[in-house]
């Protein structure tokens, strides 16, 4: 639920949601979604709706090192944008991808509906900012990483008498989440407003990444929608050892598995080919009804 409107749902049908990334950049690791253009990236908006997204997820900083980029450049980058997708795709949910609360408040004047905070409450007014709004969020886990830092080097303890050992990780991501989720109601976020997300890569290396997959049941118990930001990431491209142009497929295979256990909320590069993995995972799921049954009955 964001704003009053109740996304994944279709009469009795509940589906995974699509939130299309388009970056305000010219640096960001996979270039098809860097765009800097204004009417390049509102044709990109309408077209991600067209695909199946029902939210678009606007950043305007590369989240890896690069050049510096201020709170008035990424207020430049994205709020003019917002306003111009909230008149053009009214129905096409907003999120802005931002640490800093100053342009989380610009963006809401101009019609955002979710502040996508992936650096986990770097800037700890942010949150406030969205709850005086009565805005979603999304709440995440860097493990204290700060904003525009790689991992190195990260360790998290064991879980003493776990089944599996790398479970530490599992239960400082789960006590993170719910930590941030309950702060975020406190402020006034909606609590249907509140999404989590363990932040595959953030933080983390390989291993955690794709051990943090294998527990996204643990995740998705913590009783918010739970946000799957996998798109053509580094772990992905590190289990397979390929570059981002080349990761469509392990990103669909990590979204099936991560649909099937429990997410709801999928971040994704490649809208089309995500709505339908994701269509496919909730008939298997006996969510959602096929688009077309005829065979046999015609």
């Amino acid at each position: 639920m964001l704003r009053g409107r109740e996304v994944g749902r279709d009469g009795r049908a509940v589906r995974p949601v699509v939130m299309a990334v388009l970056n305000r950049t010219t640096d960001s690791f996979y270039a098809p979604a860097r765009v800097p253009d204004d009417a390049a990236a509102l044709a990109a908006a309408e077209r991600a709706w067209a695909d199946g997204a029902e939210i678009l997820d606007v950043g305007g900083v590369r989240a890896g090192n690069g050049a510096p980029v201020d709170e008035a450049e990424e207020i430049r980058r994205v709020v003019p944008f917002v306003a111009a997708v909230r008149r053009a795709v009214p129905d096409l949910l907003v999120s802005v991808d931002t640490w800093r609360a100053g342009v989380a408040r610009a963006a809401i004047d101009a019609g955002a509906d979710l502040i996508n905070d992936t650096w986990a409450g770097h800037d700890p007014g942010l949150v406030e900012v969205a709850g005086a709004a009565g805005v979603g969020v999304v709440c995440s886990h860097t493990g204290g990483a700060v904003p525009r830092t790689d991992p190195y080097r990260v360790e998290y303890g064991l879980a003493a008498g776990a089944g599996d050992g790398r479970d530490g990780l599992v239960a400082d991501v789960v006590a993170t989440l719910r930590a941030a989720a309950e702060r975020a109601v406190a402020t006034g976020v909606p609590r249907e407003s509140v999404l989590v997300d363990p932040t595959h890569d953030f933080g983390k290396n390989t291993w955690h990444s794709l051990h943090l997959l294998r527990r996204t049941e643990a995740l998705a118990g913590l009783g918010f929608p739970l946000l799957m930001a996998l798109s053509r990431k580094d772990f992905v491209g590190e289990t397979l050892d390929l570059p981002p142009e080349e990761r469509l497929e392990g990103t669909l295979a990590a979204t099936a598995v991560a649909a099937w256990l429990g997410a709801r909320v999928f971040r994704a590069h490649d809208v089309a080919a995500t709505r339908r993995v994701l269509d496919l995972v909730a008939a298997l799921r006996d969510e959602a009804p096929p688009a077309a049954a005829l065979r046999g009955l015609a």
